[in-house]
């Protein structure tokens, strides 16, 4: 049995300097895969490099929607890029009201495109929404996004359940283990077992008792242990259920692609 990190971001500045140190911690906590996301094209050209060089790292190739003047990929791009062996999913995408205002209409547009691009694709969509859900969910049923993970999963049972209607799977970072988490949590016990993933979005977002420091790959364990014991259900059977729903999800991953212990 065994975990899989389902969301972070292994290029980032505490990770990338120390990738063998990263992956052995991984080990010892039984964390055998790890998806690696983009957020720009820099980082696209990053994690890439990542998972071509490591068996049990994947990527994802997307622009986040936080900077209105990030270089953007075209759809003819993202759908190239999704090409390669490597490259499981597309995102991260989505819609973000906390860090932007105004006149978002450039952010939509992003975000129709990567979900275009995925349909096209055949590949998952990696969802970031924060303070937007209800546009994020509506963007994403008006146009026929099939395939998709609510990526640290921060809102209550009522937007789990459109999520889950539409067929989407819900991914719970080290947010559920935080004390005033309680929406979340109840969020984490309503989901059904075949559509939950973990994740950790490393450096960022530690669990308990690790909160307020740096995260990585590892403390994946601590947040399934967290979710395992608020669903009443064994470490190994949530250990099974997210690995069978990652790789439903993310069907480009190859199961034996896993880190040596």
């Amino acid at each position: 049995m065994y975990l899989i990190d389902s969301h972070c971001h292994l290029n980032f500045d505490g990770l990338a300097q120390r990738l063998p140190e990263v992956f052995d911690k991984m080990a010892e906590n039984q964390v055998r895969q790890a998806l690696a996301i983009s957020v720009s094209r820099d980082s696209f050209a990053e994690v890439l490099a990542i998972a071509e060089a490591h068996e049990h790292v994947y990527a994802t190739v997307g622009i986040h929607p936080d900077r209105e003047d990030a270089a953007e990929f075209s759809f003819d791009e993202l759908c190239a890029h999704a090409q390669h062996p490597k490259v499981a999913a597309i995102g991260e995408t989505g819609l973000d009201y906390h860090w932007c205002s105004g006149d978002l209409a450039w952010q939509h547009r992003r975000f129709i495109t990567h979900i275009e691009a995925a349909k096209a694709s055949g590949l998952p969509l990696v969802i970031h929404t924060r303070k937007s859900a209800d546009d994020t969910l509506a963007l994403m049923r008006e146009h026929g996004a099939e395939r998709a993970v609510m990526h640290c999963f921060a809102e209550d049972v009522r937007v789990a359940k459109i999520a889950l209607d539409l067929g989407y799977y819900l991914s719970f970072s080290g947010i559920v283990t935080f004390k005033n988490a309680a929406d979340v949590q109840e969020a984490a016990r309503y989901c059904p077992a075949d559509r939950l993933l973990v994740e950790t979005d490393a450096p960022f977002l530690a669990p308990v008792p690790y909160r307020g420091k740096p995260n990585e790959p590892a403390y994946v364990r601590h947040t399934a242990e967290f979710v395992a014991t608020l669903r009443g259900e064994s470490l190994a059977t949530v250990m099974q259920n997210t690995c069978d729903n990652f790789y439903r999800l993310f069907d480009k991953v190859s199961p034996s692609a896993l880190l040596a212990v």
